[in-house]
């Protein structure tokens, strides 16, 4: 795996010293048990795998990369590089602009750009359409585009699933950058719809088994699918890909009941001519994150505390699953941890905030799971768990915790 030239600030002291620990142990990384650092008061279970992915790292490299190679020049950024903001906002901080929102409403016009301007693609990549107006404009998009070659892998397969002759069902949520991005792609290559989750699907599943009419179809699946894309031709072949960022344990579902769908459907002596196995467009990072939150999970806790941005994917996905366990407190820096009693957190699914107290129980040992989304740096984690080591100054050292793990 490369290694990327990314801010020291970025690291951590405690973090990054256990990967590199669990790295040694462990290097064909087949063990997704935590990592206990037992401070006496407080025992934290550090996932085996979070924080920084390959794609984030490369799209981190090539930004300071851009900003280091053009003082003179004018920098934007597509829209946010990665959902985190601290580093968004350290990339603010040093001059560059963002052109758009997350949602791709437009900040600053595509008029007011020359040719001479630097215009950074973020990790999620960006639209046909939208590069086509950069290149217009005589910008060169190649030069810093940071797009995740995950996510381009999912590109590729779309694009052997319209040379086949299937119609691509894309497992995302239609508002995210990345989805945007895959979309306008995979509508180049062959009829394309989005479906959100299992729910969703089944839905689609209904229309495909005749169970709902074309009406209930367009009402359900409006803006949606590609133009001119007509159900009751286009489903009659069908491979799924996804969002790298999405529930890995969803995508997999979702591509299972298709392929019972046309199995039911079509029979299943000559199913491939109906259903594609695409299941190698799954993200690496966001299925071994998910694994190793699962690896956590099957040890005792009192609660859980994930990091990361409150408009992260990958990261509500980890909420997601811990929440089916245990308390579990979505922060997006130590700074939402007031005091020993006090946390403010966010409530995904509600999207609101929310105010704790008592948020650690008054045990004689406390059971912390600590893990983060695949755009935290380890600097962050490592902030949240010194600021509530300080809260119990009966703790042990930190490095004789660190060395006891060797």
């Amino acid at each position: 795996m490369k290694n990327f030239n990314i801010p020291d600030f970025y690291k951590s002291r405690v973090i990054s010293k256990v990967k590199e620990i669990r790295k040694i142990n462990d290097p064909r990384k087949k063990d997704f048990n935590p990592t206990i650092l037992d401070f006496g008061p407080i025992r934290f279970h550090i996932a085996r795998h979070f924080g920084f992915c390959y794609g984030v790292e490369n799209a981190i490299e090539i930004s300071y990369k851009a900003i280091e190679e053009n003082p003179d020049k004018k920098i934007f950024l597509l829209s946010q590089m990665i959902h985190n903001p601290d580093v968004n906002n350290d990339l603010l901080n040093r001059g560059v602009k963002f052109l758009m929102d997350t949602s791709g409403n437009q900040i600053i016009p595509f008029t007011e750009l020359t040719s001479s301007d630097i215009v950074i693609i973020p990790a999620f990549g960006t639209t046909l359409k939208i590069e086509a107006e950069l290149n217009k404009i005589g910008i060169e998009v190649r030069k810093y585009d940071t797009t995740c070659p995950f996510v381009e892998r999912v590109w590729k397969k779309s694009e052997k699933l319209g040379e086949d002759n299937y119609t691509i069902i894309i497992h995302g949520k239609f508002n995210h950058e990345e989805t945007r991005a895959t979309f306008s792609r995979s509508e180049q290559n062959a009829p394309s719809i989005i479906v959100k989750d299992i729910t969703e699907s089944r839905v689609l599943g209904d229309y495909i088994l005749g169970n709902i009419t074309k009406e209930e179809f367009n009402i359900i699946f409006k803006g949606k699918y590609s133009e001119n894309f007509d159900p009751g031709i286009h489903l009659e072949r069908v491979g799924v890909i996804n969002q790298t960022t999405m529930l890995a344990t969803e995508t997999e579902e979702i591509a299972d009941f298709f392929k019972n769908v046309m199995s039911h459907k079509f029979g299943s002596v000559d199913l491939t001519k109906h259903f594609a196995d695409t299941r190698d467009t799954l993200c690496y990072a966001t299925n071994e994150n998910q694994e190793a939150t699962l690896g956590m999970l099957k040890n005792k806790a009192d609660l859980a505390i994930v990091v990361g941005g409150y408009n992260s994917s990958n990261t509500s996905h980890i909420v997601e699953l811990c929440e089916q366990k245990l308390p579990t407190y979505f922060i997006s820096s130590e700074r939402e941890i007031i005091s020993k009693n006090e946390i403010k957190h966010f409530d995904f699914l509600h999207q609101k905030h929310l105010h704790t107290m008592d948020f650690l129980p008054s045990s004689k040992t406390i059971d912390i799971i600590l893990t983060s989304g695949a755009s935290c740096p380890d600097s962050i984690v490592d902030e949240v768990l010194q600021k509530i080591i300080s809260f119990f100054p009966e703790s042990k050292n930190i490095d004789s915790v660190i060395d006891a793990l060797k």
